[in-house]
């Protein structure tokens, strides 16, 4: 008589004295120990383990360890997207009664939080302009914790005078918090320069293919590295195995793609400035661009993938132009291997009121280009397609 074999219990991984070169995915939930001291051991730090998924697992720690290195420092800790490291951090270093100074162009979420969610928490925030010291140092009050800024603002990509911020945060007795997701440690080495707290939005330049959702946070001081690990797992910022791995497969080929598409970039940016239907670029590269000489001592030269034009006519230009080129996604993210278009004034930007995105100057013609790594002359031809079609609206 056939006995069914035994499927339920777990069949142990075969051993091998060769070794895998690819890390291998591990989305196990859970982990065993041997006995409830191991677990001690484990839980007060005596022994090195995994116990539960939220708490930690190791496609992260691979991949944390890999952005750690990148920035310069040890114990990253990676989240489930970009928000929640801004969310783990802030909720994590802050109580009520607290006070942030952030850029004023930041990410549009972050200030959605800084502005309307915090206040329920009973953290206030004041906005203000990043290349302006004395405004920054003017929102400071006696209850001022922290400093939220992002190196290259979105999407008029302004330089912060991050050497002046620096000093200043450290002069106030301030954690200085910086979203690292534009400029990358690549572009911005915001550990090595003073920085006590980093972000990423792994999601976007790090991985590379728009195909995870994660985010990174690295913390000088150990206390605020556990404060904001005990957040991200009691609020379940946990991030998935898959997209830790798919992140970590992107970041092989990270150092080709910053590479080429910053070339791409700055050639995209001279080309599109000649066009009849273009009243303006932002390139930080540029010459023309308000903080040209600003970048190049903060970016040592690196300016980015990141370029801002603004046609001449309205939403009617902008619909125009996103028509005529179907090659091109139209679509609110950033950091793909792929140029990718975004409308501020549709997407990241549409919380604000017409007037609030006029102070700003984002306007209904401004479009922000995540440039990736076509080839160049590929990329010229469908931009100078795009933009005949608003020459041709008349």
């Amino acid at each position: 008589m056939f006995r069914r074999p035994n499927l339920v219990r777990r069949t142990p991984f075969p051993d091998s004295v060769s070794r895998a070169v690819v890390t291998p995915l591990q989305p196990s939930v859970v982990y065993a120990s041997p006995d409830p001291n191991a677990l001690d051991d484990q839980y007060e730090g005596r022994a090195k383990g995994y116990t539960y998924g939220r708490e930690g697992h190791p496609n992260a720690d691979v991949l944390a360890q890999m952005i750690d290195r990148m920035e310069g420092g040890a114990g990253g800790i990676v989240t489930g997207s970009g928000m929640s490291a801004v969310t783990a951090t802030i909720l994590g270093l802050l109580s009520a009664g607290d006070h942030i100074v952030g850029g004023n162009q930041l990410y549009g979420r972050s200030l959605r939080m800084m502005t309307q969610d915090l206040p329920r928490w009973g953290i206030t925030s004041t906005l203000a302009d990043p290349t302006d010291l004395a405004a920054m140092e003017a929102a400071i009050t006696p209850t001022t914790k922290l400093m939220l800024v992002e190196v290259v603002s979105n999407p008029t990509l302004r330089i912060a005078d991050m050497e002046g911020l620096t000093r200043l945060a450290r002069d106030r007795g301030l954690i200085l918090v910086v979203d690292n997701t534009f400029t990358t440690p690549y572009g911005y080495p915001a550990f090595e320069r003073g920085a006590d707290v980093v972000i990423h939005s792994v999601t976007k330049l790090m991985a590379g293919h728009s195909d995870v959702t994660l985010g990174y946070v690295l913390a000088r001081d150990p206390a605020r590295r556990k404060a904001i690990y005990d957040t991200i797992v009691t609020l379940g910022l946990t991030p998935s195995p898959w997209d830790c791995w798919m992140a970590e497969r992107g970041l092989y080929s990270f150092d080709m793609r910053h590479e080429r598409s910053q070339a791409n970039a700055a050639a995209l940016a001279e080309a599109i400035a000649e066009h009849p239907a273009v009243s303006s670029v932002l390139y930080p590269g540029r010459a023309d661009h308000p903080d040209h000489n600003r970048a190049g001592a903060v970016l040592d030269g690196q300016f980015g993938n990141m370029v801002t034009f603004c046609l001449k006519g309205g939403r009617d230009a902008a619909v125009a132009l996103t028509r005529a080129a179907p090659q091109l996604p139209f679509a609110p993210t950033l950091g793909d291997i792929g140029t990718t278009l975004s409308h501020p004034a549709s997407s990241s930007h549409r919380g604000l009121t017409p007037e609030k995105r006029a102070e700003l100057g984002i306007t209904e013609g401004m479009f922000r280009v995540s440039v990736g790594c076509e080839p160049v002359a590929l990329l010229r031809e469908d931009f100078t397609t795009a933009l005949d079609a608003v020459s041709a609206l008349g």
